[in-house]
């Protein structure tokens, strides 16, 4: 039997379209895609990338704990990049928030994000 749910924070941006911030499925933590939203104002945090990329990791926590793990828990983590020029400082910022053994990751190069973004991660977490 499939123990299902819907996983969210108050410490994350709010949805802003047909989605979760997460969803549990027994012991495996499907979180979705979060862009650097300050939660209380659903903007995008001023700064330059390093800033963009502190929040994402933020809101992930945030969801991760809502969810009752941690970063630490995340055994996938896909990142997209507008410019993947910024590839090291996410290495950089990331290693502030990841220690070893780090999960598996993807760094994916794309056109756009929401809100003209710089940066999104989404993950999958097994707590």
């Amino acid at each position: 039997m499939t123990n299902k749910a819907i996983i969210h924070s108050d410490n994350a941006p709010a949805a802003i379209g047909t989605y979760s911030q997460a969803v549990k499925v027994n012991n495996t933590v499907y979180l979705s895609g979060q862009i650097p939203l300050d939660p209380k104002t659903m903007q995008l945090v001023e700064g330059d990338f390093a800033a963009q990329a502190h929040q994402v990791f933020r809101n992930l926590a945030a969801v991760c704990e809502a969810a009752d793990g941690s970063l630490k828990d995340i055994v996938k983590l896909n990142i997209y990049l507008t410019d993947l020029a910024n590839f090291p400082i996410v290495n950089e910022v990331m290693g502030q928030y990841f220690q070893p053994p780090y999960p598996a990751r993807a760094a994916i190069g794309i056109n756009q994000l929401p809100r003209a973004s710089l940066i999104e991660a989404d993950g999958i977490m097994v707590i």
